[in-house]
């Protein structure tokens, strides 16, 4: 009799959430009942969510200390830029790789891994007594990070089970928050104590983390694969390194253009390779459904624009402050509390909404913001002063940046949730290649005032194009 009540119970619900799917096409069910949240799901998504602000902080707070560094250690200050560069290539190296490890040998193992990693080279960074070792540090700390972060999303999922849209749209908020604050930090770290300083700050974070993600973490599920994708990983890593010379090529003004041609045919021709070879293997170790599949080449090529919009505005808006307008250094700086603020705020008005409205109100609402943001900046201030002028537009893009951000994020991972981690080191990298890009190439201007300028209208242009593109994807709303 149980069993018999049981299947009507069974059929009864079927019936309900095929109904209520009939007349909300774009609200998805529950979940199934075994997609609980896990107990342990807050602490460790304060595991987690530390070492992601961990890593964030690291990447721009090291930017406020490069003169320091390079006095200290005698390097030319061309060469002491590479302490940022070379950890973010690193990153953008491993990122890729980071979910399909995860895969393969499990979230919990390789974010350990990665963080335990991230902070022996940090103490060894501050150790470093040239600037070669220093560099060569950095790279390693970039490569787990990159292990690490694709790793942390798939955890989070995991966690909270049906309620993973909103946790991962809250989780990945820390990293811009954490890249907006680095600066902050880093200046008060150098203040008070020296560049060493900057590194040491990770050794304590570091050890906790590891010693309580021993205790709290389980592991997700995973998949093993046959065997290792040998080929796919060497065309991946080819393609990238490639791609990434001649981007940094384009960033330098002195370059000639025969090796920074020659990389850019390698990279072509090593992309093309992958992109075969992804079609082919089913296993690969970036498959070809992440890459144009269902939707998600739409969110990749949004998120190399985005980020650009996103890096590079951060990056170059006191510059062009400083030569266009003539502002001093701290109140070319400071305009981007603006943009710290809005994201803040609007951050935490995306995670609430998210759910109830889906993603692409919001993805095109805060995309429509941070459009206005870059066209308020790149024109020249019809009245006023340039100060108050560009500061709204740095909280107009900071605004949009908090809303579309988190929205972006779940546009791209409900799509197919069993495979966070993959999709999530995509996401960054894309992200992070296309903040590279516009960076390389601004600070390479003649004229970075006029070049950002105009850089700043062609983003607007661009993000509106993949806007426009990126709202064909179906609404989703409610879990998924």
């Amino acid at each position: 009799m149980s069993g018999s009540s049981g299947k009507i119970r069974c059929a009864h619900h079927v019936t309900d959430a095929a109904h209520d799917t009939h007349h909300h096409p774009e609200r998805t069910p529950a979940g199934p009942p075994g997609d609980d949240p896990l107990p342990r799901r807050v602490p460790v998504f304060a595991v987690v969510g530390l070492a992601l602000l961990m890593f964030s902080l690291d990447g721009t707070s090291v930017a406020t200390a490069l003169t320091t560094i390079s006095g200290d250690l005698g390097a030319d200050l061309a060469w002491t830029g590479w302490v940022v560069t070379v950890a973010a290539v690193g990153q953008i190296l491993a990122l890729p790789l980071g979910g399909w490890l995860s895969d393969r040998f499990g979230g919990r193992r390789m974010f350990l891994a990665g963080v335990a990693v991230f902070t022996v080279m940090s103490g060894l960074s501050a150790l470093s007594p040239s600037i070669g070792v220093l560099i060569a540090c950095r790279l390693v700390q970039g490569l787990a990070g990159g292990v690490m972060l694709p790793a942390a999303n798939g955890i989070v999922a995991h966690q909270f089970g049906r309620d993973r849209d909103r946790a991962l749209a809250l989780f990945t908020s820390v990293f811009p928050i954490g890249a907006i604050l680095g600066p902050l930090v880093g200046g008060l770290v150098l203040t008070s104590w020296t560049w060493h300083g900057i590194f040491l700050v990770n050794l304590p974070i570091g050890i906790l983390l590891v010693a309580v993600g021993l205790a709290l973490v389980d592991d997700p599920p995973h998949r093993r694969t046959a065997r290792i994708d040998s080929a796919g990983i060497a065309l991946l890593v080819v393609t990238l390194l490639a791609a990434m010379l001649t981007i940094t090529r384009l960033g330098s003004p002195g370059s000639g253009p025969g090796w920074t041609v020659l990389a850019g045919v390698v990279a072509l021709v090593a992309g093309g390779a992958f992109v075969r070879h992804a079609r082919r293997r089913p296993d690969a170790v970036v498959p070809m459904h992440l890459l144009a599949g269902r939707g998600l080449g739409i969110m990749n090529v949004t998120n190399v624009v985005f980020g650009a919009v996103v890096i590079g505005f951060s990056a170059t808006l006191p510059l062009y402050a400083q030569v266009r307008y003539d502002l001093p250094a701290f109140v070319a700086g400071a305009l981007l509390t603006g943009r710290a603020v809005g994201t803040i705020v609007t951050s935490a008005a995306a995670v609430a909404l998210l759910r109830r409205l889906g993603f692409r109100p919001l993805l095109l609402g805060g995309l429509v913001a941070v459009v206005a943001g870059l066209v308020v900046t790149a024109v020249t201030p019809p009245v006023g002063g340039p100060t108050v002028w560009l500061l709204a537009g740095s909280t107009l893009l900071g605004l949009g940046t908090g809303l579309s951000g988190p929205a972006a994020n779940n546009a791209g991972m409900h799509l197919v949730p069993d495979e966070v981690a993959a999709v999530s080191g995509l996401r960054i990298m894309f992200r992070q290649m296309g903040g590279i890009a516009a960076v390389s190439v601004l600070t390479a201007a003649d004229d970075p005032g006029v070049a950002a300028g105009i850089a700043y209208g062609v983003l607007a242009v661009a993000l509106t194009a993949v806007g426009l593109a990126a709202a064909r994807i179906p609404n989703r709303r409610g879990r998924w």
